[in-house]
């Protein structure tokens, strides 16, 4: 396995949403990602995409990592070991922005959240509550 990033490009966006809807997810709006859907990272081993996510930025030095997602179809072991160097590389990514604060967030997925936890991210308390407004 050897696998290689990149940087998102518009034409990913068609394999994200297969991914997501593969693993029963709702594909996020392109014109709601970062860079319309190029702030990002995909994973390819060799030639086959195998995870990808995302980094908004805001107007101070905190970012948000979100909607991360990969083919359901690839090898389990090895598509950690992915999730693991995307995640791992997104942070990268932040850093060399001189980004402070990095915000986690994901759909109670236990496995990403160790991965989280793995490099560095702390688990705020449970009893959280999200909101969000659709305009």
């Amino acid at each position: 396995m050897k696998l290689n990033l990149r940087r998102l490009e518009k034409s990913d966006y068609n394999t994200l949403c297969k991914w997501w809807d593969a693993w029963g997810m709702e594909s996020m709006p392109q014109e709601l990602l970062p860079e319309n859907g190029t702030g990002g990272i995909i994973v390819l081993n060799e030639e086959e995409p195998v995870c990808a996510g995302f980094v908004y930025t805001t107007n101070s030095k905190i970012a948000w990592i979100s909607w991360i997602v990969s083919s359901k179809t690839y090898n389990k072991k090895n598509r950690k070991e992915a999730i693991n160097l995307l995640l791992t590389s997104l942070v990268n990514m932040c850093k060399s922005t001189g980004i402070k604060l990095i915000y986690g967030i994901n759909n109670s997925n236990r496995f990403l959240t160790k991965k989280f936890i793995d490099i560095g991210f702390i688990k705020t308390k449970d009893k959280m509550t999200e909101l969000i407004k659709l305009i």
